[in-house]
């Protein structure tokens, strides 16, 4: 059963001391989040959660910008993701250490976007996972640390530069390995000139036992050669190992405060090995600030020209080299920018968000279909408003589909913000996934008066803007619906009944509120999308929600499965053992929804790879 809460979102395993960076971020519901190295998901769930601190709010102002090199595992953290059903979400595939830095339009300008958190954790060696990953003991080296050491502090450095004045960044590895810790947080801070600081943490996490950074440290080399300062290293070893290896001197060591740093042994709290470190931006980066005056001028003309601040970087913001003008700039990948119209660029773009250009960014693994806004005075809302009685409030041009030509099947629905990220860095970018999907078309659309019903992952987001169509059921109705095919109307309770008397048939919402007087029943408010036919309602629920509901509400789905399949499947009873016979009626249960039950072709369990289908999980639970 806790595989079923797992794949709904209801219950995520996870590492103890993986979940503190998300903790320290101090997220709050407004605030721009990036996770550089994101996959396999698990702190990126954590922090969509932190989003929608206030359930009652459907698009908090924040969101999240998960990122990661691997393009298959992506996808894996679309599928975590996904779980939690939240518009405020985008998924991206970036190699962390030259992470666009991307722009937002703000008042009809367009300005540099920075991120109020920023969360960076790093690939690592993994010697603090020793006592579960027994990979560690056969291959880590001394090696390791000193293969990866350059690459963290690239995407440390990328990350800080993208770090809004006043952020906080949290660094963190699974290695107690100083080489991967302490000496990239001091590099980091010693260029950084006194623009970053380490933050005193000691009293976020009450309990939490930890032993502070450490001052002194050597390098080692996979011969088992130590060096204890850089003019020791020859020459021959140059290559292998860097000056950022080793401690700076005694004196900037003491302003540095590396104690702030948070060193979790496995034996403190029967846990893995972690490390940890908050860093706050107090002023810009200093290769920033040397811009050329060029850039500092404010822009004279058009309002397609980015507003730039006093820490706008182009592809050579890490050098001190003079930058070049606006019109003239380069690209990602250093080819020049050539100058467009402004008024033919604004018309080509309004709308569509397709995949960069292929000249302009190699890309790698599946290839995404666009993503296509719809206009305000789209042909398809009339219905959709009339019919289910949409507020003016919504934010129609949040809605999307991943189909440019042809009949929109599916509606996704982003928040402002993430809309205006996606239409200002469309060329910029890979996005792999947005969105939570909230309307789906009908196969036989032109039989009802709406040729759109509603989803169920995206009808927390979209009920608070509905008025009409909405039907109070009771604990027994959702039994009924949750446990039976397509029950009669006759099934359910008098008011019900009488709600959906004079219904057109389609998509309607059924809503459970818990009363207070009763405790003893269940007190958590439900909503579902279902179907009101001509005799009857059903559900439009996916399987391993309905089991959590059910489960929610006392019922046994496996014991009355159980009895169900003992008094009516006789010749089954005589070819399969009985826990085999409970395992499969237990995945038929749900499956005969109707034809136009939630899928897309373009959702991305469709063409991951990596994740397993529900019966294949359940499979592998049976062989363990």
């Amino acid at each position: 059963m806790q595989f079923f809460f797992y794949f709904q979102g209801n219950i995520s395993r996870q590492e103890a001391v993986s979940m503190i960076p998300p903790v320290l971020l101090d997220v709050q519901p407004h605030h721009k989040i990036l996770d550089m190295c994101a996959a396999p998901g698990s702190k990126t769930k954590q922090l969509i959660e932190m989003l929608h601190a206030d359930m009652d709010v459907p698009f908090p102002e924040g969101f999240v910008i998960a990122n990661d090199v691997d393009n298959k595992r992506c996808y894996l953290l679309v599928h975590q993701a996904k779980r939690l059903n939240s518009p405020c979400v985008m998924v991206v595939n970036h190699d962390a250490s030259s992470i666009p830095r991307l722009l937002v339009e703000n008042n009809g300008a367009k300005e540099v976007l920075y991120y109020d958190r920023i969360l960076c954790d790093v690939p690592c060696s993994g010697d603090g996972t020793m006592r579960k990953n027994i990979d560690v003991w056969r291959k880590w080296t001394t090696l390791n640390s000193l293969q990866l050491h350059g690459l963290q502090i690239r995407i440390a450095t990328r990350g800080v530069e993208q770090l809004a004045e006043g952020g906080r960044m949290v660094y963190s590895t699974c290695s107690l390995n100083p080489i991967e810790d302490e000496a990239v947080i001091s590099s980091l801070l010693e260029k950084s000139e006194g623009s970053l600081e380490l933050a005193d943490i000691s009293s976020e996490i009450p309990g939490l036992k930890w032993m502070p950074g450490i001052t002194h440290w050597r390098v080692m080399t996979k011969e088992g050669q130590w060096f204890d300062k850089w003019e020791d290293v020859p020459t021959s070893r140059h290559t292998q190992i860097r000056p950022t290896m080793f401690p700076c001197d005694e004196e900037k060591m003491k302003g540095m405060n590396l104690h702030r740093c948070l060193r979790i042994l496995p034996h403190h709290q029967n846990t893995g090995g972690f490390f940890v470190a908050v860093l706050v931006k107090k002023a810009p980066m200093p290769w920033n600030r040397r811009q050329p005056k060029l850039l500092r001028r404010p822009p004279t003309v058009a309002v397609n020209v980015p507003v730039v601040n006093d820490a706008v970087e182009d592809a050579t913001e890490t050098t001190d080299e003079p930058a070049v003008g606006r019109d003239n700039a380069e690209n990602e990948d250093g080819s020049a920018k050539s100058s467009s119209n402004p008024e033919t660029d604004s018309t080509n773009k309004d709308n569509v968000c397709g995949p960069p250009p292929s000249k302009k960014m190699k890309l790698f693994g599946f290839k995404e279909d666009p993503f296509v806004f719809l206009s305000e005075d789209d042909p398809i809302f009339p219905s959709i408003v009339k019919f289910y009685g949409l507020s003016s409030s919504f934010p129609k041009t949040n809605l999307l589909t991943r189909t440019q030509e042809g009949k929109k099947k599916q509606l996704y629905v982003v928040s402002k913000q993430l809309r205006n990220v996606l239409l200002n860095n469309s060329e910029k970018m890979k996005v792999i996934n947005t969105g939570v999907k909230v309307l789906c078309r009908n196969n036989d659309g032109q039989q009802y008066s709406c040729a759109y019903r509603l989803a169920q992952e995206g009808i927390y987001t979209l009920y608070p803007f509905i008025s009409l169509r909405i039907v109070t059921v009771c604990v027994e109705d959702i039994k009924v619906l949750l446990t039976q095919e397509n029950p009669f109307l006759s099934k359910f309770s008098s008011k019900t009944q009488k709600q959906t008397k004079d219904l057109d048939m389609g998509s309607i919402v059924l809503k459970f509120e818990p009363d207070p007087q009763k405790p003893e029943t269940l007190q958590c408010p439900i909503v579902l999308v279902g179907w009101r036919g001509k005799t009857s309602i059903r559900s439009f629920v996916p399987k391993n929600e309905r089991l959590h509901y059910l489960r929610m509400m006392g019922v046994e789905i496996f014991k009355e499965k159980k009895e169900t399949t003992r008094n009516t499947n006789t010749e089954s009873e005589a070819t399969l053992d009985r826990t085999e016979v409970e395992d499969m009626e237990c995945i038929t249960e749900g499956e005969s929804l109707p034809k136009n039950k939630d899928s897309d072709a373009n959702d991305i369990t469709d063409h991951e790879e990596g994740s397993a289908t529900d019966e294949e999980n359940l499979a592998s639970l049976k062989k363990v």
